[in-house]
C-alpha cells in the first residue's frame, strides 16, 4: 500500500526511523524505540521501556494507562509517516483496555487498515514481554501537513 504525496520518499533503515521518532521532545523523554518499520504496508512496532514516572502506583511499578494511549497514538502516526514520510495529526483515538499490564516495557504494532486521500486509519495492538495483549487502539489521523 503507498501513497501518493507531494513529501520526500519514506525513510528506510532502522537508524532514520529512530532519529525521526526521538526528534519530539516528548518521545525523547519517554525514550521510545524502534523496532521495526514497514513503508510497502504501513507498518509501524514501537517498544516503550516501563519507568518509575509511567506506573500509576507508588507502591509498585505498574504502567498507567495514559501512557498506554500515547503508545498507541504514537504509533499509529508513525504507521502514518511509513506511507507519508512525515508525522501527522491526531483526528480520533478509541482504545480498549484488555488487562492490567505489569512491569515489563510494551510494544505496539501499528498498521494502516486503509489511507484514503486525506484521512487514515491505524489499528494497533499492544502487548507486553510475555506476548499478552495488553490493548487495542484504533487512531484516525489526517494525512497531509499544513
Amino acid at each position: 500500500m503507498t501513497l501518493e504525496t507531494d513529501t520526500p520518499a519514506p525513510l528506510r533503515s532502522l537508524e532514520e526511523w529512530q532519529a525521526f521518532i526521538a526528534a519530539p521532545p516528548l518521545h525523547r523523554f519517554l525514550a521510545l524505540q524502534a523496532v521495526s518499520f514497514d513503508a510497502d504496508r504501513g507498518e509501524a512496532i514501537l517498544r516503550l521501556p516501563l519507568r518509575p514516572e509511567f506506573s500509576r502506583s507508588a507502591e509498585r511499578l505498574e504502567w498507567h494507562g495514559g501512557m498506554t494511549a500515547t503508545l498507541i497514538d504514537i504509533a499509529g502516526d508513525y504507521a502514518i509517516a511509513a506511507l507519508t514520510g512525515h508525522g501527522v495529526p491526531t483526528i480520533n483515538l478509541r482504545i480498549d483496555f484488555l488487562r492490567m499490564a505489569g512491569p515489563s516495557p510494551l510494544t505496539a504494532t501499528a498498521r494502516v487498515r486503509k489511507a484514503g486521500r486525506t484521512i487514515g486509519t491505524v489499528d494497533v495492538e499492544v502487548h507486553d514481554d510475555m506476548h499478552r495483549v495488553i490493548a487495542l487502539g484504533r487512531g484516525t489521523y489526517r494525512l497531509f501537513q499544513g
